[in-house]
């Protein structure tokens, strides 16, 4: 159990939660969520005691608590099998310290002393089986026995995750802390953490801004709103639904109450001065009783994205034939042919590293192909959200200078009324470029592409920086727009509600799939989940 009294956290001015007390208990996945910015990231370090509280609350955690490591790249130099060793910190050390001694020239008294020490610690810690233990460990995470000494760096980013996540499961953790540990992930990983999830009985704690898989691991919502943490049985959309129905009724007896407040504030207004005193006192006092609930603001906001066109496009937009493209030698796209329609929407999907990126860049000039032809349809126009933007927005302009210079007339009313839809409000529209955040930035890009209107958009991983009500909003957009759409993604939620066309990057090529992510499923499920032998 992790049990949290009388926690607060201010940065400045600014309070992320006050006063919480809350407890989670073992057997329950709990999803931490929030808006971006609302704390959540601040409140897990909390928990795993990175960060102190502003006051004096507590934080009371398991002793052996796993936390994700949020860095792929720290393990690189270490072997596979010791970077999950190192999860059981203790036995890490103990064991490290243990071969130094007996390396040592010199064999000391007090050596000997310690190194009794250090057995114990190693049999305590169950040491003496951990490489059984890990093996199983590893062998249930998709990696064979031949690779288990191998180093990290030999790994692809996928399993460097599966890797990291066993490293913060072994030695039988009480509790589990994860933090977005979907990001970069493809769709079949998702997959796979889910069912990985499902059998862990300890106290689980993850963030993530994937809706579809909170609704799958989640069996409570800690949700970080009205300066607090208010915990909700069930999953996302159970709770975004409570929360719904708790403020409605809440507003709707506040109405009633204000309806009854003024019936007795007309009674009061009438008879004040008459003989009717006692009547009079008694609607008073029933008006203070009858005091509206105050409600405070929700931190929740949705931006509202539309996508239009200034001019539709011909009904070939994008015609593919015989593309091949490789690097180093090693071939990415294979002989692809594909005759892009006006009103296709589609998903691009498969393993990180696959070429899904490349596909695109290939489509739009960026990078040159090996062979065959790419013939886009006339005056078809695109916008492009690249999946590394940062080139993308210059740094030595205000949110709102940027904005206007793609709004064809430089009308600042315009281009306020759209940032005020994107949640750049009042001052918040001239916030320097180089300070905005990461979901900041995303939005703002989006905006550009809605003053733009081209007749087909391109985004690469738009989600990766989006909040959940944000990645909901764009899907809405996408799904509404009368044009052409490519996107790669791997949020299931996204492409879902948009794609109308599948291209799968499969390690027998690419599937061109007509129809929706379910129809592609149905038809080409994803592979059975390997799971781990052993907690």
């Amino acid at each position: 159990m992790i049990t949290v009294s009388e926690v607060s956290k201010s940065y400045g001015a600014r309070t992320l939660f006050d006063n919480v007390s809350v407890k989670f208990t073992p057997g329950n996945r709990y999803g931490l969520t929030g808006p971006n910015g609302a704390g959540k990231s601040t409140f897990m370090k909390i928990l795993t005691g990175e960060i102190e509280p502003t006051n004096r609350g507590t934080v009371s955690r398991p002793r052996k608590t796993g936390v994700l490591s949020q860095d792929q790249f720290a393990y690189d130099n270490e072997r596979i099998l010791d970077a999950v060793l190192m999860g059981n910190s203790v036995l890490w050390q103990a064991l490290k310290e243990r071969n130094e001694l007996c390396n040592a020239s010199e064999f000391t008294d007090a050596a000997m002393h310690r190194l009794g020490e250090l057995e114990s610690t190693i049999a305590d810690e169950n040491g003496y089986m951990a490489e059984i233990e890990i093996a199983e460990i590893l062998r249930g995470i998709g990696i064979e026995d031949a690779r288990h000494t191998d180093l990290m760096s030999t790994l692809a980013t996928d399993f460097k995750f599966r890797v990291l996540l066993a490293q913060a499961v072994f030695g039988g953790p009480e509790a589990l802390l994860l933090d977005e540990p979907t990001n970069h992930m493809d769709l079949e990983s998702i997959h796979w953490l889910e069912e990985f999830l499902h059998e862990y009985d300890g106290t689980l704690i993850v963030i993530s801004h994937d809706r579809h898989f909170l609704n799958a691991v989640c069996t409570h919502i800690a949700d970080i709103d009205y300066d607090t943490i208010i915990v909700y049985p069930g999953n996302y959309d159970d709770m975004v639904e409570h929360k719904m129905q708790a403020r409605s009724s809440v507003e709707a007896e506040n109405r009633d109450k204000s309806k009854k407040i003024a019936q007795l504030q007309e009674f009061v207004s009438r008879f004040s001065a008459g003989q009717r005193s006692s009547q009079v006192q008694s609607r008073l006092k029933e008006i203070e009783r009858l005091t509206p609930t105050e409600l405070k603001k929700s931190n929740i906001a949705r931006p509202y994205i539309r996508f239009e066109q200034n001019k539709p496009a011909g009904r070939e937009i994008c015609i593919v034939k015989g593309l091949n493209k490789s690097f180093d030698g090693n071939p990415v796209i294979e002989n692809l042919d594909l005759a892009i329609l006006r009103g296709d929407k589609v998903a691009i999907i498969g393993g990180n590293g696959v070429g899904k990126t490349t596909l695109l860049r290939c489509l739009i000039g960026e990078i040159p192909v090996d062979s065959g032809t790419i013939k886009w349809g006339g005056a078809v126009s695109w916008g492009y959200y690249a999946q590394d933007y940062s080139d993308h927005i210059p740094k030595d302009s205000s949110a709102l200078d940027y904005l206007l210079q793609y709004e064809p007339k430089g009308d600042q009313q315009i281009v306020r009324g759209l940032m005020g839809r994107m949640l750049f409000s009042g001052d918040e529209a001239l916030k320097s470029t180089a300070a905005l955040s990461g979901g900041e930035s995303s939005r703002l890009l989006m905006a550009r592409l809605m003053l733009e209107k081209n007749p087909v958009l391109i985004f690469d991983e738009p989600t990766n920086h989006l909040d959940l009500e944000s990645v909901s909003a764009l899907a809405e957009g996408l799904n509404q727009f009368g044009g052409t759409v490519f996107v790669v993604s791997h949020d299931r939620d996204l492409i879902s509600e948009m794609a109308t066309r599948v291209l799968s990057f499969t390690p027998d090529g690419i599937i061109d799939f007509t129809g929706t992510y379910e129809e592609y499923i149905t038809v080409h499920p994803l592979p059975e989940v390997q799971r781990l032998a052993k907690w």
